[in-house]
């Protein structure tokens, strides 16, 4: 769609960005590949199993609920709107994700290095912000639902809650169709007064567009973001004066599907004791329940038959319609994973003779088709799933994560626990290509060339970023 958008002249900006630096129109997201464990990866150029933000929604273990960082209005108000909006705007910067993995902000903001964001789900830096009192609208709702101070960059603006400086913008609170207006008029705002030396832009009205219209509507909602890139550009002086000033990178954090039909997971375990919003309701329960959009999370609650109950879970999930792949670490040897689909079973681990696109060894046992695997000279890779090793590790491994992982087939998604879903629209989440591979493009920085790697994901923005600014590497934990 991308590319479309630019043969048919409606996206000048990015076309200008592609043809001046290097295209990848096969970028890996994270698994799964919803928005929150995305982000949280371009943010930190880490996987789930270090950053620990494992899906959508999600139930936390610790305190016996759920978390639900907003898969709809209707999922949010199961689980108490004020909850909700709590998880996505406080919890998950200040608790859920690591605090043993830096953000893009905190590695710049410790050289001295002037950073900037406007609305995204991962802002964490070293700068503190009270809440904004700019507009009427903010006062009333900050007055009332939002007071806390938060760390994030040294210029944030995050909807209308919080404004480091006036700028005479208005977010709507970050209602669907304005983000992208209020990011150009934020990021105008900074190029003009010259306020940052890194700033992310993000523009993420494209992906509620295709959610509704489906992902062959989205030339539409490209053009939109191109046009507040061409705000940014033109606030510089134009494109020529924008690029001699600024390097780029443009990233989509995942794709999306069309989805076509619906799959119940709550049916599908109707014979289960399922934990629901009630806190009471996890007393004695069997499983927790985490829908996102085409991917799912099962967690096994009773602690004394756990490998029961997540072996009955394995069946409940594999018989419904709809399912793609089981994934779950092997209850004796959680040294090893197990993926289980309608085309066979395999069983796999980190070390061993294979080798994967991004230089990962592995060995493995089992049916390659249940994964559409190849091999050729010691490699190892599948064209349906990619990354599929490395990603499925990643995910199962994060210990916020359920106990058995459920991607989606194409054409199907999970209905939310609002009842809530995209048929008709697209979506994603599941580890299938469809929504796996997105776009990413650099100009003014990185490697010249797409070749230095096999195989691009979410995990090498940060790096260029680091590299480009300065900045070692942090110390793995």
């Amino acid at each position: 769609m991308l590319e479309r958008a630019i043969v048919s002249g409606r996206a000048a900006a990015l076309q200008r960005i592609r043809d001046e630096g290097v295209y990848v129109d096969e970028c890996v997201a994270a698994f799964p590949s919803v928005t929150p464990v995305c982000a949280a990866t371009i943010a930190t150029g880490v996987g789930p199993d270090r950053h620990l933000v494992p899906s959508m929604n999600w139930y936390h273990r610790e305190e016996a609920r759920y978390v639900e960082y907003g898969s709809s209005f209707s999922a949010s108000r199961q689980f108490g709107v004020l909850r909700s909006l709590t998880d996505t705007v406080y919890r998950l910067n200040a608790e859920h994700l690591s605090a043993d993995v830096e953000t893009v902000f905190e590695s710049l903001d410790d050289i001295g290095v002037r950073t900037a964001g406007t609305t995204y789900l991962i802002y964490r830096g070293r700068h503190q912000h009270e809440v904004a009192q700019e507009s009427a609208l903010a006062r009333i709702v900050t007055s009332t639902l939002f007071r806390r101070t938060i760390e994030g960059p040294q210029e944030l603006f995050y909807a209308d809650i919080y404004a480091s400086r006036r700028t005479g913008c208005r977010g709507q609170l970050g209602m669907p169709g304005i983000r992208d207006q209020h990011t150009g008029c934020v990021g105008a705002y900074l190029v003009e007064n010259d306020l940052f030396d890194f700033l992310l832009f993000s523009l993420p009205d494209n992906d509620a567009w295709s959610h509704k219209n489906g992902p062959h509507a989205q030339v539409t909602s490209i053009a939109g973001a191109d046009r507040q890139l061409e705000r940014l550009m033109h606030a510089a002086g134009g494109p020529d004066a924008f690029l001699e000033q600024y390097a780029v990178i443009v990233a989509s954090d995942h794709s999306q599907a069309a989805v076509e039909d619906r799959i119940r997971l709550d049916r599908a375990f109707a014979e289960f004791d399922v934990a629901t919003q009630s806190a009471a309701s996890a007393i004695g329960a069997e499983v927790a329940l985490s829908p996102a959009q085409r991917s799912a999370m099962v967690y096994a609650l009773d602690e004394d038959r756990t490998e029961q109950v997540i072996g009955r879970a394995i069946e409940a999930s594999c018989a419904c319609e709809g399912v793609d792949l089981a994934l779950w670490l092997d209850h004796r040897n959680r040294a090893e994973a197990v993926v289980r689909s309608g085309r066979g079973e395999l069983r796999f681990a980190p070390g061993g003779d294979l080798e994967d696109e991004r230089g990962g060894r592995w060995s493995f046992d089992g049916d390659p088709e249940a994964l559409g695997l190849s091999f050729e000279d010691g490699r190892v890779r599948s064209l349906e799933y990619p990354a599929a090793f490395s990603r499925i590790w990643s995910a199962l491994n994060c210990p916020t994560a359920g106990d058995l992982l459920l991607s989606a087939a194409p054409g199907y998604e999970f209905v939310d626990w609002g009842g809530a879903d995209h048929v008709g629209g697209g979506s994603h989440g599941s580890l299938h290509r469809s929504d796996s591979l997105g776009a990413l493009m650099w100009c003014g920085t990185g490697p010249d060339t797409r070749e230095e790697r096999e195989q691009w994901s979410l995990q090498d923005i940060v790096p260029i970023v680091r590299t480009h600014f300065g900045v070692s590497p942090p110390s793995p934990v």
